[in-house]
């Protein structure tokens, strides 16, 4: 199966080709950029000095025609232009950018301070959290891959919410992200003498992915209600963690919790839960595609504890978009991603 990738060299983009080399169906045909046409990937990226890859102009007939896949790690605001460019070819569109996410007009506006994507694009796009959505993701032909944040929140609440137990009053998510979330583009925010042995809170109370998350929460539970969720940047590349706190419609011990987790993922391969009283760590899932979850009951506050782990760049990004593309394939949802965390 050919696929191409559009935005080759963010970040998305090089775990995409990282990723997708190792995969057993899928072939990189080519990469796409906004610039440098001509040159080779390994002139921007050394690391890829054995690989040929050219990086090719962004020409929507011409990918549609040689891949059956394109995957658009392009920034918020220019992929729902290429999204519309491809809709009437014969290709599956996965988007790793937020432009297609909200469904609730007027909310990427407020969010994303951006013009939206055209409303028949919203309606036809299916949001992509693997785990949750397979049914839809198999149909699709268009995809819009979840952020980064919502994956690590959505996964730890999931089973709260889809069984009732959560309250939805006062869920409070404290979540930090390491400054590969930002993209590859420098900023005085992920400068090195910034961020080097510092640790920092931004966007307050209006992070984009807050809408996301909640959306999702409405879907799963009519109790569901506004979050409170503060994002936070942590002095390393890859990782997020994921702390969440939601009071619970009834009273249960920390054994209860744990196994209404197991049973709820335990045929679901990228989602390991911890053993009762153990919790993750954002080195246990480094470069891989795993979510792993810790939980804990406090019988003190009538509150769940959850602890939930990603790789922002591959569950939180390409690593869930190739896991999307196996399941729009019916390919074996694992395959190509079966890789172990790196350690140390």
């Amino acid at each position: 199966m050919n696929v191409s990738i559009v935005g080759a060299t963010g970040y998305g983009g090089l775990e995409l080709i990282r990723l997708l080399k190792m995969h057993p169906k899928f072939t990189i045909t080519s990469l796409h950029t906004s610039s440098k046409f001509g040159e080779p990937i390994h002139n921007e990226y050394a690391h890829l000095l054995h690989e040929e890859y050219l990086l090719n102009k962004i020409d929507p007939e011409k990918i549609a025609k040689q891949a059956d896949i394109v995957f658009l790690a392009t920034p918020s605001g220019a992929s729902s232009e290429l999204v519309s460019s491809f809709k009437n070819l014969d290709i599956k569109v996965i988007d790793l950018s937020g432009d297609l996410r909200l469904k609730t007009p007027g909310e990427y506006e407020k969010w994303y301070k951006r013009t939206p994507a055209p409303a028949d694009l919203l309606n036809k796009a299916v949001y992509g959290l693997s785990e949750w959505n397979a049914d839809q993701i198999k149909d699709a032909e268009i995809l819009s891959n979840p952020g980064c944040y919502p994956t690590a929140t959505l996964l730890g609440l999931a089973p709260l919410y889809k069984a009732g137990l959560a309250s939805g009053e006062d869920v409070i998510v404290d979540a930090k992200s390491a400054v590969s979330g930002a993209g590859k583009s420098p900023t005085d925010a992920t400068h090195f003498s910034t961020m080097n042995e510092n640790f920092k809170v931004y966007k307050v109370h209006s992070h984009q992915h807050i809408p996301e998350i909640e959306q999702q929460l409405g879907i799963w539970s009519e109790k569901s209600k506004p979050i409170s969720f503060t994002t936070h940047l942590v002095p390393m590349t890859r990782g997020i963690m994921v702390t969440m706190y939601v009071k619970l419609q009834q009273k249960m011990t920390t054994e209860q919790l744990h196994k209404l987790y197991t049973e709820t993922y335990e045929s679901h391969p990228f989602v390991r839960i911890q053993p009762i009283g153990s919790f993750p760590a954002t080195k246990q899932v480094y470069g891989s595609n795993f979510c792993d979850i810790g939980v804990a009951y406090d019988e003190r506050t009538e509150k769940a504890t959850i602890i939930s782990v990603i790789d922002n760049l591959v569950k939180g990004a390409a690593g869930q978009a190739i896991q999307n593309a196996n399941l729009m394939m019916g390919y074996e949802e694992t395959s190509g991603l079966m890789t172990l965390p790196l350690y140390p």
